[in-house]
Parts: structure tokens; C-alpha cells; sequence
């Protein structure tokens, strides 16, 4: 057997190396993925990091209304 393994191991394996040499993309990526996809596919594709920064604008984003209005 081949030593990268099957197709779908070598696209993950790529996907990982490009999300920790660009941890921006991923982040445009979750978004992109969340148009066509649900709240799991959002998360996952952000990362923790992204997921982090989303909860956080949510969060500060509802303060914000609430204050407001």
C-alpha cells in the first residue's frame, strides 16, 4: 500500500498543512463552508481559535444591542 495512504488521509493530511501554515484561510474557509453547511461544519472548519473569535463577537455583539436597545 502506498505510504501517504488513501486519497481521503492524503486530502486531510493537505488540508492540515495548509491550516497551520495559513490559520487566516481556515478561518475564511469555515465561513465559506457555513453558507452551503450547518453550525458543525462552521466550527470545524474555523478551528478553536476561530470558534473562539466567533463566540467572542457574538457575545460582545449581543452587549452591544442589549445596550443599545
Amino acid at each position: 500500500m502506498d505510504s501517504k495512504g488513501t486519497p481521503e488521509e492524503e486530502r486531510e493530511r493537505l488540508r492540515q498543512k495548509e491550516l497551520k501554515n495559513n490559520p487566516l484561510s481556515s478561518l475564511n474557509e469555515g465561513l465559506n463552508r457555513a453558507e452551503n453547511g450547518n453550525l458543525t461544519d462552521l466550527s470545524g472548519g474555523m478551528g478553536w481559535k476561530g470558534t473562539g473569535i466567533l463566540i467572542l463577537v457574538l457575545v460582545v455583539g449581543f452587549i452591544l444591542y442589549s445596550y443599545f436597545f
